[in-house]
């Protein structure tokens, strides 16, 4: 019997070659996916097959991302693991805003988002992510650089309860906008952008081990030195219309991609 995440995922009818290999593929079926119409414009950016394959995810685990925002990885996430696995997003409270928008966009489309859960993660003061030691893999997209402005000692706080709940052997999957080593990293990351050492230290000082890096999301074209920090760039464009055709070129961030195993 097929899968029910294939049958909902390749209702678009993909034939050929191409339909074939998707349907060995699930990771791949998801993306490709017709429920992914407005956001699978941003692939060439983000690569998310690439960076979920780095990551070593696999469809029958349990896999926690935190800060899930309007769903971008939600939509290839929550269906890959519908199955076989399990997913939970874990950000804003269910009676506030942000946990409201995803419960409905959740609730919206029951075949594909039916078994997701939602849990409650808002550092510095509520990390209610999942029990102890039940999760193979964390992942978060673009989200540690607003939790720089926490402090260090908030920041290591999280990091320890990230640790907390992966089991043993558990992988920490992160993106984030990236800091050229030789420009300087403000207390709060204002910019939007921090250094990679900076990140593998707070890591591995929660007791993480680095597992490896990746370059799948790199961009050299971006140099980091905005006038409005990260955001000048595209999707944002802080900037509006002001050099829209200068940002476009560039592109979205510089990135770094990295893996740590609990």
């Amino acid at each position: 019997m097929k899968r029910l995440i294939l049958a909902a995922v390749l209702a678009a009818g993909a034939t050929g070659a191409t339909g074939a290999a998707q349907a060995d593929d699930p990771l791949k079926a998801v993306i490709a996916g017709e429920h992914r119409t407005a956001n699978a414009a941003r692939d060439n950016a983000r690569h998310p097959y690439e960076t979920l394959s780095f990551f070593g995810i696999k469809p029958t685990m349990t896999v926690v991302e935190l800060v899930p925002g309007g769903g971008w990885y939600t939509e290839i996430l929550a269906p890959y693991l519908r199955d076989k696995g399990k997913y939970i997003a874990a950000g804003a409270a269910p009676d506030k805003k942000g946990g409201m928008a995803l419960r409905a966009k959740l609730d919206a489309n029951p075949a594909l988002y039916g078994k997701a859960t939602m849990s409650v993660f808002e550092p510095p003061s509520r990390y209610e992510i999942a029990p102890a030691g039940s999760v193979d893999m964390v992942l978060t997209f673009r989200n540690l650089h607003n939790w720089v402005g926490d402090g260090d000692a908030a920041l290591a706080t999280t990091f320890k309860e990230i640790h907390k709940v992966l089991k043993p052997g558990g992988v920490l999957g992160l993106v984030d906008h990236r800091l050229p080593v030789a420009m300087k990293q403000d207390e709060k990351a204002s910019s939007g952008y921090v250094h990679e050492a900076y990140v593998i230290k707070l890591a591995e000082n929660a007791g993480f081990k680095l597992a490896g890096k990746s370059e799948v999301n790199a961009n050299p074209k971006d140099k980091a030195d905005h006038e409005k920090g990260v955001w000048t760039l595209p999707p944002v464009l802080a900037n509006k219309d002001k050099d829209r055709e200068k940002y476009m070129a560039i592109g979205e961030s510089d990135r770094m991609t990295l893996k740590f195993v609990k």
